[in-house]
């Protein structure tokens, strides 16, 4: 088989698709070639992108179950013209066949330009064992129609009833040695010869037939159906399942060229809009874990959860316990779980060492490595970066310790899209963060530092990553093999530092994010959140000066003045603030050691 070979079903849908993804799924058995899904949804040429990131997401939940059960890769795109699309993805997918349902058929122009062999079909999937009438008058796609009939005569254990008809020109030499041939096949069973009108003579001899298969129109008129009168007239007036096929190029045809509709709009706005559509999921995607547990051993992958903690004694127990249990008892979708401690001076590590999961103190990961001043090496970010040492996963996922409804989709909610997306390498969590407020809780009133310093930072300087619902986030999954080429901020800047990194190596379509609903956790003082943004505007600055080169920090002040509030009084306190970072990982000889990496 050629190895660009894919058989493709596409639609916006969910029924259709699911309608005729039978007909691929045979035809890529018989190939023995891969499956994928496409899922199309369009946004009017006046709306954002954006705008169709709820319908996608939808798209994906109604055809994934379906489609993944049959060992296809289901992908979604948005799209203001969704048969440029589907043409760029079949380019890109290096697709061979391409199955589309009749009622969801493309404009002639498109449907001419697409750059693969076309299946158009009319469902259902006949069951049992189906006798196939393969109306045969000498077109240029004769030969495709029979390898299809055929392949689904293989699979369904079924037989062919040729229709022949003569070419109405003169007797060609292919034709007839083609003829010769398909006589000879021991699938075709009956051999009819038709007389008369071609729609007449093969509605006539549908009789005890359960599927028709027939080439399209060469060169359709330009008033008649892409397809052609006859096999659109075919499928409007037969009650049998019929599949039209045309091939990509043929003896008798030549490329057609691209329709030219109005420009792509590559701006970064619809860029992003596109990404925020396509690369945005649901936790409930993903809650199937026997489904994800099967696919994770199909792909070979160990998958291992970091919890950094740091004084969690009220929270660190349920979460243990409930992670524990759904993902190491029930469901192997875990490898491992670790404690990465920041020599928390509470109960933390008793709790968890009495829970039987591992405790590691990050000060002693590394000791060769530098030491700063305790209240940085304390910091977050250095428990991330020494956990990459210590966790085995190919997979490695974070969850925050502070919180206090924790439920099993904060982690199969940022683990499911990377097992089930192999092109994703880190995925972001976010939610609804209630904020409490006079005594009550307001649902979306958490995250203020999120809103009020990190998002309109990134808008600023990483307009690429405004789609970004909330990029502090504590909850991110990411591949070892991206993770350990980043560098880590040691402290509060780690999360944004990681997404602008990560984003600068491997791009925007290669990172999601994932609703996980709401959170509950501990509110911090505006003190510490101001300590907290004071750290993050420097990360970016940094970052900028880089992409500038210009050592924008070595100029800047990296001590805060913060307000002592004592009663009636007011007074300043000063904390150096300074955003230090760890450099990749893969770079340091005892991590290359472990993981058995030879030095350049």
């Amino acid at each position: 088989m050629p190895i660009d070979n894919t058989i493709l079903v596409a639609g916006t849908s969910p029924s259709e698709i699911q309608a005729i993804l039978p007909f691929a799924q045979a035809f890529a058995a018989e190939q023995n070639s891969p499956l994928a899904v496409l899922g199309l949804v369009a946004v009017s040429e006046q709306a954002s992108l954006s705008a169709g990131a709820l319908d996608a997401r939808k798209l994906r939940e109604a055809i994934a179950p379906g489609a993944r059960g049959l060992g296809a890769q289901v992908t979604i795109r948005v799209a203001h013209n969704i048969w440029r699309e589907l043409t760029e993805t079949i380019r890109q997918e290096k697709v061979a066949l391409v199955v589309l349902s009749w009622k969801e058929t493309p404009p002639g122009d498109w449907l001419t330009a697409l750059p693969c062999d076309l299946v158009i079909a009319k469902p259902p999937f006949p069951k049992g064992k189906p006798r196939i009438l393969l109306p045969i008058r000498g077109g240029p796609y004769a030969a495709l129609a029979l390898r299809l009939a055929l392949a689904l005569a293989q699979t369904s254990h079924g037989e062919i009833t040729v229709l022949h008809a003569s070419p109405a020109e003169s007797t060609d030499n292919y034709y007839e040695s083609f003829i010769q041939r398909l006589s000879q096949l021991p699938q075709v069973k009956r051999w009819v010869n038709a007389h008369g009108p071609a729609v007449r003579s093969i509605t006539q001899a549908t009789r005890n037939h359960q599927l028709i298969v027939m080439g399209a129109a060469a060169n359709a008129p330009a008033d008649d159906p892409a397809i052609g009168a006859t096999a659109a007239e075919v499928l409007a007036k037969s009650k049998l399942p019929a599949l039209v096929v045309r091939a990509a190029h043929t003896l008798y045809t030549f490329p057609t060229p691209e329709p030219q509709p109005a420009p792509v709009d590559f701006t970064i706005s619809v860029i992003v809009d596109k990404w925020f559509a396509e690369n945005t999921f649901h936790a409930r995607e993903f809650q199937d874990l026997k489904r994800l547990v099967e696919l994770k051993e199909k792909q070979g992958l160990t998958i291992s959860l970091g919890l950094p903690t740091l004084n969690e004694e009220k929270t660190i127990g349920k979460i243990i316990q409930t992670v524990r249990a759904q993902f190491m008892e029930r469901h192997r979708l875990l490898d491992e779980i670790v404690v990465i401690d920041s020599n928390s001076t509470d109960r933390t590590a008793e709790i968890a060492q009495g829970m039987g999961v591992p405790v590691v103190k990050h000060p002693d990961v590394l000791p060769r490595q530098e030491k700063w001043k305790p209240d940085k090496w304390r910091g977050k970010g250095e428990a991330l970066w020494n956990s990459l040492y210590i966790l085995r996963g190919d997979l490695i996922a974070w969850i925050d310790t502070d919180i206090v409804n924790i439920h099993p989709r904060f982690v199969y909610g940022i683990l499911g899209p990377l097992i089930r997306e192999p092109h994703l390498v880190y995925v972001k969590g976010f939610y609804q963060r209630p904020l409490k407020m006079a005594g009550a809780a307001e649902a979306r009133g958490g995250g203020r530092v999120t809103e009020l310093t990190a998002r309109p930072l990134l808008n600023l300087f990483y307009p690429e990553l405004s789609g970004f619902v909330q990029p502090l986030a504590g909850e991110y999954a990411g591949r070892r093999s991206a993770l350990e080429q980043v560098p880590f901020f040691t402290g509060y800047g780690v999360e944004v530092g990681l997404l602008i990194d990560i984003w600068t190596k491997f791009g925007l379509q290669n990172i999601g994010q994932v609703d996980l609903d709401e959170r509950v956790h501990r509110n911090q003082s505006l003190t510490a959140l101001s300590k907290m943004s004071f750290e993050i505007v420097q990360v970016v600055i940094k970052r900028v000066g880089q992409k500038l080169g210009i050592a924008l920090m070595d100029e800047l002040n990296a001590s805060m003045k913060l307000i002592r509030y004592a009663q009636d009084d007011f007074q300043l306190d000063v904390a150096d603030i300074r955003a230090h970072e760890r450099p990749p990982i893969i770079t340091v000889p005892e991590y290359r050691a472990r993981r058995g990496i030879r030095s350049a």
